[in-house]
């Protein structure tokens, strides 16, 4: 069994940036003291959205006993405006604590972050939003969500984290916490389902293409870039001519095209449908550590799109950059903290998903640059004092500048 270890109180810096975010955090103070007509509550949830901030900037911190322990330094106390904290009060916090307001303070950022359309520009002037979901574990044993077991028979259990990627910004727009199981209400269709917006461009992979779906997307006055299975059934309706620029991007074939073969017309798609036929590398059928198996490919990327007008390799650049919330996906778990849950309830978990969105967030206004490994490494650095602010700045300034 490890020992102990005491927190120095020179390992813990960099905390006036983060004292920089308590005017937004202010509006949280009073949230679950509607029973505490004492007046007893030492623990407010501004002070542990703070707390849990630290945690993520600061490898030093690993677990909620830690939290507790940087708590008890003057220095935290001072910046931060919070008392000690004990174990329990940091544990019942979850119980407390609405996560919901968390979304206005992430709005109120995000909308400071200035976008850089790097692809579909001049053709495509809807948000680009990637869609996918992720699944964080956690103990099978006190988890809530016991959904599925390994091919050796082990019980896995976890959430999974439904995410709009925005890929205008390179930043975590929404992300909704659901037990681990993907179907009934936590379907990764039936969330998007649910929280559609208007003027977005929903880019997405094959396990969203449900003829359904593309219809709420459509009649919600938004568009999708979306791949569809390689067996799809459909009819061509018109061949379009392909330009020099959608050969040289491996653009096969760009049609309009009747989804869904002679099936009913109810269940079909009820508007104009558009696929663009793109060459990739074949691959055969892949495994997952958790036994399930990811699908194969035949060497052809099949996009569904209800966008009509941007040329052909426009619409295969969009669904190429899907794939960097697969990269978010990596740093928001392995780099950013998450793979470790402070809380194993629903409510806990979604405090420590928005407080991971505003970290992020926090770094690209911090750089004004996307998150990247190298740079949070260097913020960690900063706040554990192995770097002082001029060799942080040093670093961000030898950063290129994204192209606008």
């Amino acid at each position: 069994m490890r020992e102990k270890r005491e927190l120095d109180e020179r390992e813990i810096t960099g905390l006036k940036h983060l004292r920089r975010l308590l005017p937004l955090f202010e509006r949280l103070h009073e949230v679950g003291c509607e029973r505490d007509k004492a007046g007893n509550r030492q623990l407010h949830m501004d002070q542990y959205c703070a707390l849990v901030l630290l945690f993520l900037f600061n490898p030093v911190l690993t677990s909620l006993r830690s939290i507790q322990q940087a708590s008890e330094l003057k220095k935290v106390q001072k910046q931060l405006g919070c008392r000690r904290a004990s174990l329990g009060s940091l544990s019942e916090a979850t119980r407390v604590f609405d996560p919901e307001l968390l979304r206005g303070i992430i709005g109120e950022l995000a909308a400071q972050v200035q976008p850089l359309r790097q692809i579909g520009q001049g053709h495509v002037d809807q948000l680009l939003v990637a869609v996918d979901g992720s699944v964080v574990k956690t103990l099978a044993t006190i988890a809530k969500a016991t959904y599925s077991h390994t091919k050796g028979g082990k019980p896995q259990a976890g959430w999974r984290l439904h995410t709009h990627f925005d890929l205008d910004r390179q930043v975590p727009k929404r992300i909704d916490v659901t037990p681990g199981k993907n179907g009934g209400s936590s379907d990764e269709k039936a969330v998007l389902r649910a929280s559609l917006q208007p003027d977005h461009c929903y880019v997405m992979d094959r396990w969203y293409a449900q003829f359904a779906l593309l219809n709420e997307i459509h009649a919600a006055d938004s568009s999708y870039v979306c791949r569809v299975r390689d067996n799809s059934s459909y009819q061509v309706t018109e061949s379009r001519p392909l330009s020099d620029e959608a050969v040289a991007a491996d653009v096969l074939s760009d049609e309009l095209v009747s989804l869904g073969g002679h099936g009913a017309q109810a269940k079909r798609p009820d508007h104009a449908v558009r696929l663009v036929q793109v060459r990739i590398t074949p691959h055969q059928q892949r495994g997952r550590h958790s036994g399930s198996t990811g699908p194969g490919s035949d060497g052809i990327l099949r996009i569904a799109t209800n966008l009509l007008d941007p040329p052909a390799e426009i619409i295969a650049e969009i669904y190429r950059q899907r794939w960097t919330i697969e990269v978010f996906f990596r740093f928001f778990k392995h780099v950013l903290g998450c793979r470790h849950l402070l809380a194993q309830d629903q409510e806990g978990i979604e405090i420590q998903t928005y407080c991971a969105i505003i970290a992020c967030l926090l770094i690209s206004l911090w750089t004004g640059r996307k998150p990247t490994l190298r740079t949070y490494e260097m913020i960690c650095h900063y706040f554990t004092g192995l770097a002082d602010e001029e060799e942080l700045l040093n670093h961000l300034a030898k950063l290129q500048p994204q192209a606008s």
